[in-house]
């Protein structure tokens, strides 16, 4: 049987403590060739040079032309995806620099895209600490009718993407760029495929460990300062700046009838979030 071809999708800022550590993850991926292409934001260390002196010793790193300051992940990760000649490829996998991969993340992965038809993939992660404490990160709700406008599919380091799915976005981001560089991008990428009814599985498995780190830009939240940190991000405004912005994006692409109009997000607030409480959580902060 031919072994799947997949670009590994690595963005990197200020990561020089981790990054080899996740590169060697990524490279020992069982039934896999894996080829990793890293663009390197602006950064202050010397992930870099790192870089640089690791992609001289193998011939399936490339590293992307240094220099530009992109200010988040998700523009480094758009550079990546309009940037790299993906066509080359069956899949596409996006990574962080800081997260340590399972041997078989993408051969498992690519085993439900395959077995499922599926257009995206991604998964529940581990959450890992300093003083080895680990957490399961359980994003794998069962999927809502429109819950792609008000969240994103799971990490975005654990998603995986077969190449027609990236083409598809690749033309959808290029054209809209002005926009959808201001978007998160594990949101966009899950949006855009769901609106135009693409199948999507966010799987129970947890198949990478998740670094917690204070200089995480992304990290794991749960508890009472995770809701705390949720209202506040609703009071002010910015929660529902990035459902309208999403919403402008993808919107007309969507044969489900979603409507941005307050009664109708009442009718239907069951269908907006994957897990329960947060719906209601949502209906909440929309009847008040």
């Amino acid at each position: 049987m031919k072994i799947p071809s997949v670009a590994v999708l690595l963005a990197a800022y200020n990561g020089e403590r981790w990054i080899e550590e996740q590169i060697k993850s990524i490279l020992i991926q069982k039934n896999i060739h894996v080829h990793i292409f890293i663009s390197v934001d602006l950064s202050s260390d010397d992930t870099f040079q790192l870089c640089t002196k690791i992609e001289k010793s193998h011939n399936n790193i490339e590293l992307l032309k240094y220099g530009q300051r992109f200010g988040s992940p998700a523009k480094n990760f758009y550079h990546l995806i309009k940037e790299v000649n993906i066509n080359e490829f069956d899949y596409i996998a996006l990574s962080d620099q800081d997260d340590i991969w399972l041997q078989n993340k993408l051969s498992c992965a690519i085993e439900e895209i395959t077995s499922n038809n599926l257009d995206g993939y991604s998964s529940d992660v581990i959450a890992i600490w300093s003083d080895e404490r680990q957490k399961l990160v359980k994003k794998s709700y069962p999927k809502r009718k429109f819950d792609y406008y008000f969240e994103g599919g799971a990490p975005g380091c654990t998603f995986v993407l077969p190449v027609d799915s990236m083409q598809n976005f690749q033309n959808f981001l290029i054209n809209n760029w002005t926009k959808a560089s201001h978007v998160r991008h594990d949101w966009l990428i899950y949006a855009f495929i769901r609106s135009q009814d693409g199948a999507w599985l966010i799987d129970c498995k947890p198949l990478m460990k998740y670094r917690q780190h204070d200089t995480n830009i992304e990290g794991f939240n749960s508890g009472i300062r995770a809701y705390l940190k949720r209202l506040s991000m609703i009071k002010s405004g910015w929660y529902s700046k990035e459902v309208k912005k999403i919403y402008d994006l993808v919107n007309e692409y969507d044969s489900h009838l979603f409507k941005m109009n307050k009664w109708f997000l009442i009718r239907n607030f069951i269908h907006l979030r994957r897990r329960k409480r947060d719906s209601i959580f949502l209906l909440v902060s929309l009847l008040t």
